[in-house]
């Protein structure tokens, strides 16, 4: 999509914000002993009161209102009342939603209570990853390039 007039930046802005925002409250709420599906349930609430609608539900019928992955599970998650979160837990929360007409997409990775598995390395790491490869993203650079990029700092820290 290509944004070409000032209500439609608008528009994204406020898609945008309203995803930021849910993730930032679901990181926040967040603690060891809840089940994914009571944190989603939270995600799903803050969302309706802002007047989104959830991406993964309303475009694929998705059974959650955002993915929550726990530990190795990759990503896209699906919400659980079993899956309990426990201290030290490495969690990722993707949130995607329609507002207006706008989509947007939102993720992060953390570490639930105290780093008792040490994954905070894993995570310092990504950011840096993912910083390098922002900064090189420019016209005329393919996205095969940013990815290549993303690997290969990737296989540098592994080997650290």
């Amino acid at each position: 999509m290509s944004i070409t007039t000032e209500s439609e930046l608008v528009g994204m802005q406020k898609a945008s914000d309203a995803v930021a925002f849910t993730l930032k409250k679901m990181r926040e709420f967040a603690k060891p002993g809840m089940s994914t599906k009571e944190l989603d349930d939270y995600g799903g609430q803050i969302l309706n009161e802002m007047g989104a609608k959830s991406a993964p539900y309303l475009t694929y019928g998705f059974p959650g209102w955002t993915c929550i992955s726990v530990n190795n599970e990759f990503c896209h998650g699906i919400p659980s009342d079993t899956r309990i979160l426990a201290e030290g837990d490495l969690i990722n929360i993707d949130v995607s939603a329609e507002l207006g007409g706008f989509w947007s997409d939102n993720g992060g990775s953390f570490v639930i209570g105290a780093d008792v598995n040490q994954h905070e390395k894993l995570i310092e790491a990504s950011k840096q990853i993912l910083h390098k490869a922002i900064h090189n993203i420019k016209g005329g650079v393919r996205i095969s390039d940013i990815g290549f990029i993303m690997e290969t700092e990737a296989k540098k820290e592994v080997t650290k």
